[in-house]
């Protein structure tokens, strides 16, 4: 996600939004909405039920000090239960969640008190306990950073308060003895949240109050869809039909069988966030966003490989991506033009995948044992997939061990994730003093590079740190040894002039006629925020699309020296910076 390092992809409204909820001025005002496309990565291993999806929809409204719980709660009620004007629900199928307060911030009581009287209203008592539920911050708190424990001191945080659609489903004995909201036995299902960032963390199990109240709502698009169809399987819907659809002709299935079902569901949703994925530039790799992108690929292969008994041909995936496309024309995609993006794309990873496929098929046959870790070695060495390893060491009298596997699998997971807290530590979500400054300086980097080399140059990326800048970019050549000092002298002599760092919020016509870079990936709203490096914006050295923060004076930056530079792409480099 652009200007946060700390996360691969916007997995919620409220990441991109931490600058306005601590106060600073929105170029669109103080009543925003949108619906924003999401990917959610933990749920990866989750798809194949009837809910869990890596990609979704998030239907958003945001306050920043506007309107605060009364209004936000009144209107969202009103949105699912009005029938000319809203969803028209059943307000008896609706519960709904709250905080319950702990030793550092209190229980949500405005909230009960605002749900009670809008149930009341329609003539559905709603005692706490039953309509209403208290639930701890591990299940009604809010924050970028997790639980109040977990946030760093500056991060906005609050209450939230969920709401729940009740489907004619019994409550299974497995998920416990009692049936609530947050039950995982499929009779509820959240289908909106509203936040209410209203806390800042001062410290150590210290909070304060925002200055400005805020309220961030979240309403997955395809789980309002499946309580106003009164249908608890997301995967029935519009927005899966002809992708489901696409998937049973080519693979000669049906997602009425049962047993199909759960791969059927596993393929859709994959290659619907990869194509997402794709059309948006990512390609795949086995580092960051384009790690993900290679695993939803190859996931959807693997299930499509257990249908078939063999890898089917490159041209059902691509069918299969085709109908994404269509989903979704004049909504997010050219259909013909997107295609001739995405196809190649398929047919190399998923041949690439085919080659592992027979490559681990061979290494199994030489096994004498096939273990749980001698699984994880095929899925580490080959990406060999545990589920084709059991399948096949079933055919030869062999069991596997799942609990060795995984053991394996968690261990490098500890790994993966001590790497990766070291890749993003400081990142531009701790909005600490160093990382803005490295943050600005990227600014001077980005204009010298496009001085020095010319004015092809543009940015391709960044992560920032508080311990350097990297910065990625694309240019026809290498940049030579000398014209890398004359860039880091360029950078250097802007620091010593001390100029200042200023914003201004133009229609986003105007700011491009000003000369102002963009992050030509990113989609920019009517009006937009140009920060500049100068007195004023005509006579700026720098100018840029960005939403902050960054320093008020270039002197604030300190020395800034290339460490070094190297290549990562077809004409694409990477830069690291530090003071």
């Amino acid at each position: 996600m652009s200007g946060d390092a700390t996360t691969l992809f916007t997995s919620s409204g409220m990441q991109p939004l931490v600058p306005y909820l601590l106060g600073e001025r929105h170029p669109l005002g103080t009543k925003l909405f949108d619906i924003q496309p999401c990917l959610r990565t933990q749920d990866i291993e989750d798809v194949g039920d009837n809910r869990h999806s890596t990609f979704f929809e998030m239907a958003g409204n945001w306050s920043l000090g506007e309107y605060f719980k009364k209004e936000q709660l009144g209107w969202f009620f009103t949105f699912l239960t009005n029938k000319e004007n809203g969803l028209g629900l059943d307000p008896r199928r609706l519960y709904v969640t709250v905080f319950e307060g702990n030793d550092q911030v209190p229980a949500d009581e405005e909230s009960i008190q605002v749900w009670k009287e809008l149930f009341k209203k329609q003539g559905v008592e709603a005692e706490v306990g039953k309509r209403i539920v208290k639930y701890s911050v591990e299940k009604n708190w809010w924050s970028r950073s997790g639980t109040p424990d977990k946030m760093p001191a500056g991060e906005p945080g609050g209450p939230d308060s969920e709401v729940f659609y009740q489907f004619d489903v019994e409550h299974d004995p497995r998920y416990g003895k009692h049936c609530h909201p947050n039950c995982d036995c499929g009779r509820f299902m959240e289908i909106g949240n509203s936040v209410f960032m209203q806390f800042k963390k001062a410290g150590d199990n210290r909070f304060e109050e925002l200055p400005q109240k805020n309220v961030d709502f979240g309403g997955g698009l395809e789980r309002l869809i499946t309580a106003v169809n009164n249908n608890p399987d997301v995967f029935t819907s519009d927005l899966y039909s002809e992708i489901i659809r696409t998937i049973e002709d080519n693979l000669n299935i049906r997602y009425s069988d049962d047993s199909q079902k759960p791969r059927i569901r596993v393929i859709a949703d994959h290659i619907k966030a990869a194509v997402f994925l794709m059309v948006n530039g990512i390609r795949p790799s086995n580092k960051m966003q384009g790690y993900i992108l290679r695993r939803l690929l190859r996931r959807a292969a693997v299930k499509a490989f257990q249908v078939k008994g063999v890898l089917p041909s490159v041209e059902v995936f691509t069918a299969i991506a085709r109908s994404v496309l269509e989903t979704y024309e004049d909504i997010y995609f050219n259909v013909d033009k997107d295609f001739q993006i995405i196809a190649p794309i398929i047919e190399e990873e998923i041949s690439r995948f085919g080659k592992s496929l027979d490559a681990g098929i061979k290494e199994l046959h030489k096994l004498a044992e096939v273990n749980g870790k001698a699984a994880f070695d095929l899925y580490q060495s080959h990406g060999f997939p545990l589920e084709i390893t059991e399948e096949l060491a079933r055919e030869h009298g062999h069991t596997i061990d799942r609990s060795d596997f995984i053991k394996e699998f968690e261990h490098h997971k500890d790994l993966s994730r001590s790497s990766s807290a070291s890749s993003f530590k400081g990142g531009l979500g701790d909005i600490s003093g160093q990382t803005v400054k490295f943050h600005t300086a990227t600014h001077l980097l980005h204009q010298a590079l496009f001085d020095i080399l010319g004015s092809e140059v543009r940015q391709e990326g960044s992560n920032i740190t508080s311990e350097r800048l990297r910065f990625d970019f694309y240019s026809s050549h290498k940049p030579t040894p000398e014209e890398l000092e004359q860039v880091e002298k360029i950078v250097n002599e802007k620091i010593t002039q001390a100029l200042p760092m200023q914003f201004v919020m133009l229609p986003k016509d105007e700011a491009i006629k000003s000369g102002a870079k963009s992050f030509f990936r990113e989609k920019y709203p009517d009006t937009v925020k140009v920060y500049f490096v100068g007195n004023n914006l005509a006579d700026a050295y720098s100018k840029e699309f960005c939403g902050g923060p960054h320093v008020e004076n270039t002197k604030e930056i300190g020395h800034f020296h290339i460490k070094k530079m190297e290549k990562i792409g077809s004409n694409l480099y990477r830069i690291y910076g530090i003071n």
